[in-house]
C-alpha cells in the first residue's frame, strides 16, 4: 500500500513505507507527498542542486542541466515552476524547471558579468544586474522586452531583491562607495537606504511579512538588517563569517553561502541560533530558499498584464506600462509601437533615444565602454550609429539595440569633435581638433585618408550632402568661420565669417538650407547652402549646443535649461519643451530614413573604385588610402614604393618625404608598448619592431594584420637580463639581426 518505496523490516508490520530524497511521508504513514514544499536552490559554479528544506537530513540533488560553467545568482519563480540562474562565463541567463527539464537560454547578448537576479512572479517579469555593463536590466520571463531600468551612478551593482506587492526593487552596490538602493519596479524614485559602515555587500533578502531588509557583509563580516525605509538599523551576527556571498530569507530562517567555510549556513532572524546545512562543500554561489508552489501576494500587473502591451510594471501609485528597446509607447499609455522617427543623443557616458513627441520616455541605448561620447550620426540602411569618443578617442559604432559594438577608428585621433555619415558612399567623415584634419574611411574604418589638412584652424561640426557632392564644416580657431569644400576635400570655400563659435552644423535638405547653434552669440542662425540669406531663428537662448532639423521642425540642446526643444525651423516659434533634466548632450540627431535619401553614383557599386568613392558636384572621384596610389584604369589603389617610417613610445607613423600634398599617419598596429627600434622587409612586406616593454620582437603589416611575435628573447635564453634595443634586416637572406644593451651583443 505504499505510495513509493516499501523496504522491509525486522519488525512488524515487517516493512516501512518511505519516500524519495526530500519529500515527506504523511500521516497515513504510507502516502508521500507530491514532492518537496520548501526547497533550497543552490547555484554552485558547474552544477545547480536542491536541498529540501521538508526533512532534517538536508540532502542536496543535482539537477541535470547541461553547460553550466560558471553559475552565480539564482532565483525562482514558483508560477510555474522555473529556475532562472546565471552564467558568469558563457554570460548568458538561462532557466529550467526544477527537476532540470526544459532548460532555456534566455539573454545571450549585452551581457558581461551578470551577478545578481530576481523573479517579479506577479508581473513576470526578471531584473538583474551587471557589473561589468554596470546596468540593472529587466526583461519578461521568456527574454522577450529587454529594457535598461538604470544605467547612471551604479559601479559594482550585485545582489538584487523585488516586492511586487509593494512595486520596490532593493540592491547592492559594492564600488568604490558602497550602498544599498531602492527604486520603484520601472527605475524611478531612486532612494539611498544604506551609504556607511558598509565593505562588500554581496547577499540581500527581503522579510515581506515584517517589512525588514537583510543583508550580508562579505568586508565587514556582518549580517545587518534595516526596515524598508532605511531605518532602524541594527547587527543580527558579526561573529565566524568569513565571505558570505549567497543570500536568501524563508520563514525565519536566513541562509547564506561562505567561500571560506565552504559551508551553507542558516540563522534564526529572531533568536540568532545558527545551523550548518552544509559543509565542506566548494565553488558555493548564490542560492534561493522558496516555496516550490504557493506564490504570495498580487498587484494589477498579474491581470492581462496591467493591459500593457509588452512590460507592465507595478509602482507604489500605479502599473505603469513600459516599453523594450527600440519601441515606444503611443498616447494611450499601454500600447508600444516602432516609432516612425525619434531622437538619439550623446550624453557622457551614454547615447540616448527619445520620442520626438512624448516627454520623460529617456532610453539609455545599451552600450558598453562608453566614456565620453561626443559627435553622433547614423547609418538608417543598416540601423546603426556611430559615435566619437573624445575620452578614448575613438570613433565607434553599434545597431540601434546596442549589438554588435565595434570600434572602426582607434589610432591617430585626439579630439574628433565632428563626424558625419555619408550613407550613399558608406563613407565615414570625421573633423578632429587636436590634429587639425578632416578625414574619411570606408564605415568599418577600412582605407582611411586624409582629405583636409592644411590651413584648418580648430576644426569642429561637420555636415554632408552627398546628393549634391559638397561637405560643410565649421572652425573654432582664431577667425571662426563656415567652410564648404568637395567631399574629397578640394575646392574649398569660406561660406559664413562673420560667426563666433558654430556647433552642430545641420543641413534641411529639402528646403537647401544651412542650421548652426552659435555658442558665443546664444543663437541658432540660419543661412541658404551659399551662406547667404542669414536669418535668426531663436536669439533668447541661455546656452545653446547641439542642434538637428526634422521635417518642419529644429531641435536642440540647451546646457544651462538641461533640455531638448523643438520650435519651427523658420521662425524659432512653438517652442516646446521635449526633454528636461539633461546634462552635457554633446549631440543630437533625428533617426529617420528622410534624413538620408536621395542617389548619387557612388551608391552603386561603389562606383566601381577599388577602395574609396569621393562624391564631388555632378559626379565621383576614386580614392585611395593615405599614401596609396590610384590607378585611374582599373580604379585600383597600390602601396607606396618608398616612404618613411618612424616610431613614438606607442605608435608607429609612416610619411612620405617627397609627397608634400600627403601628411604623416598612425598606422593601425595594436598593443605597441615603449617600440625601441623599427625596420621594414619589402619583399614580404612586414614590419619589424622591438617592444621594450615585454622584451620582445614582434611584426605585422602596415595595416595591423599579421601580427605575429617573431622572437621571445625572455623564452630563448637563459638570462633574463637580456634587453634587445635595435633591429636590422638582410633582406637577402631573409636574416633578422638585433643588438642586445644588457650583455652588449
Amino acid at each position: 500500500g505504499c505510495s513509493h518505496l516499501c523496504l522491509l523490516s525486522p519488525k512488524e508490520p515487517f516493512y516501512s513505507c518511505t519516500c524519495p530524497t526530500g519529500v515527506q511521508l504523511q500521516e497515513d504513514g504510507k502516502t508521500c507527498k507530491a514532492g518537496a514544499e520548501e526547497v533550497l536552490l543552490l547555484a554552485r559554479r558547474t552544477d545547480l542542486r536542491r536541498i529540501s528544506l521538508d526533512m532534517p537530513d538536508f540532502t542536496d540533488v543535482i539537477l541535470q542541466i547541461d553547460n553550466i560553467r560558471h553559475a552565480i545568482a539564482i532565483d525562482y519563480d514558483p508560477v510555474e515552476g522555473y529556475i532562472y540562474w546565471t552564467d558568469d562565463d558563457v554570460r548568458a541567463i538561462r532557466r529550467a524547471f526544477l527537476d532540470g527539464s526544459g532548460a532555456q537560454t534566455l539573454i545571450t547578448t549585452e551581457i558581461n558579468h551578470p551577478d545578481g537576479i530576481a523573479v517579479d512572479w506577479v508581473g513576470r517579469n526578471l531584473y538583474w544586474t551587471d557589473t561589468g555593463t554596470d546596468r540593472i536590466e529587466v526583461t519578461r520571463l521568456n527574454g522577450t522586452s529587454r529594457k535598461i531600468l538604470i544605467s547612471e551612478n551604479l559601479d559594482e551593482p550585485r545582489a538584487i531583491v523585488l516586492n511586487p506587492v509593494m512595486g520596490y526593487m532593493y540592491w547592492t552596490d559594492w564600488g568604490e562607495n558602497p550602498k544599498i538602493e531602492s527604486a520603484y519596479l520601472d527605475g524611478t524614485e531612486r532612494k539611498v537606504l544604506v551609504n556607511t559602515s558598509l565593505g562588500w555587500p554581496n547577499g540581500l533578502a527581503l522579510d515581506l511579512e515584517e517589512n525588514k531588509l537583510y543583508w550580508g557583509d562579505a568586508k565587514t563580516d556582518k549580517i545587518e538588517v534595516i526596515s524598508l525605509d532605511g531605518t532602524m538599523r541594527k547587527t543580527l551576527i558579526e561573529d565566524k563569517l568569513p565571505h558570505i556571498f549567497g543570500f536568501t530569507l524563508l520563514g525565519e530562517y536566513i541562509y547564506w553561502t561562505d567561500w571560506q567555510r565552504r559551508s551553507i549556513e542558516r540563522v534564526h532572524k529572531k533568536a540568532a541560533s545558527r545551523d550548518i546545512i552544509i559543509d565542506q562543500l566548494p565553488d558555493l554561489m548564490g542560492l534561493k530558499a522558496t516555496s516550490v508552489t504557493r506564490a504570495e501576494g498580487t498587484n494589477p500587473c498579474a491581470e492581462n498584464n496591467g493591459g500593457c502591451s509588452h512590460l507592465c510594471f507595478f509602482t507604489p501609485q500605479e502599473c505603469r506600462c513600459a516599453c523594450p528597446i527600440g519601441l515606444e509607447l503611443l498616447s494611450d499609455m499601454r500600447t508600444c509601437i516602432i516609432p516612425e522617427a525619434f531622437l538619439v543623443f550623446t550624453s557622457r557616458a551614454a547615447v540616448h533615444r527619445i520620442s520626438l513627441g512624448a516627454s520623460n520616455n529617456d532610453v539609455a541605448i545599451p552600450l558598453t565602454g562608453v566614456k565620453e561620447a561626443s559627435a553622433l550620426d547614423f547609418d538608417v540602411s543598416d540601423n546603426r550609429i556611430y559615435w566619437t569618443d573624445i575620452s578614448l578617442k575613438t570613433i565607434s559604432r553599434a545597431f540601434m539595440n546596442g549589438s554588435g559594438l565595434e570600434h572602426v577608428i582607434e589610432f591617430g585621433l585626439d579630439y574628433p569633435e565632428g563626424m558625419a555619415v555619408d550613407w550613399m558612399g558608406k563613407n565615414l567623415y570625421w573633423a578632429d581638433t587636436g590634429t587639425n584634419r578632416i578625414e574619411v574611411a570606408r564605415l568599418d574604418g577600412l582605407f582611411r585618408q586624409v582629405l583636409v589638412w592644411k590651413d584648418l584652424d580648430n576644426p569642429r561640426s561637420l555636415a554632408l550632402d552627398p546628393s549634391k557632392g559638397y561637405m560643410y564644416w565649421t572652425e573654432w580657431g582664431g577667425k571662426p568661420k563656415i567652410v564648404r569644400a568637395y567631399m574629397d576635400g578640394t575646392n574649398s570655400i569660406m561660406l559664413v565669417d562673420k560667426v563666433g563659435r558654430a556647433n552642430d552644423l545641420t543641413i534641411d535638405y529639402k528646403d537647401q538650407r544651412l542650421y548652426w547653434t552659435d555658442l558665443d552669440t546664444s543663437m541658432i542662425e540660419s543661412s541658404n547652402m551659399l551662406g547667404q540669406e542669414r536669418e535668426i531663428i531663436a536669439d533668447d537662448l541661455p546656452h545653446p549646443f547641439g542642434l538637428t532639423q526634422y521635417s518642419d521642425f529644429i531641435y536642440w540642446t540647451d546646457w544651462n535649461l538641461h533640455s531638448i526643444e523643438r520650435a519651427d525651423k523658420t521662425n524659432g516659434r512653438n517652442r516646446t519643451i521635449i526633454q528636461n533634466r539633461l546634462d552635457f548632450v554633446m549631440d543630437i540627431l533625428v533617426f529617420h530614413s528622410s534624413r538620408q535619401d536621395g542617389f548619387n553614383e557612388c551608391a552603386q557599386n561603389n562606383g566601381h573604385c577599388g577602395q574609396l568613392c569621393l562624391a564631388i558636384p555632378n559626379g565621383y572621384r576614386c580614392g585611395c588610402a593615405s599614401h596609396y596610389t590610384l590607378d585611374p584604369k582599373t580604379r585600383n589603389c597600390s602601396s607606396p614604393s618608398s616612404f618613411l617610417l618612424f616610431s613614438q613610445r606607442s605608435a608607429i607613423s609612416r610619411m612620405i618625404p617627397d609627397d608634400q600634398q600627403s601628411p604623416d599617419i598612425i598606422l593601425p598596429i595594436h598593443g605597441l608598448r615603449n617600440v625601441k627600434a623599427i625596420d621594414y622587409d619589402p619583399l614580404d612586406a612586414f614590419i619589424y619592431w622591438v617592444d621594450g616593454r615585454q622584451n620582445i620582437i614582434k611584426r605585422a603589416k602596415d595595416d595591423g594584420s599579421q601580427p605575429f611575435t617573431v622572437m621571445n628573447i625572455r623564452n630563448q635564453s637563459q638570462n633574463p637580463e637580456k634587453q634587445p634595443h635595435d633591429l636590422s634586416i638582410d633582406i637577402f637572406s631573409h636574416t633578422l639581426y638585433w643588438t642586445c644593451e644588457a650583455t652588449n651583443t
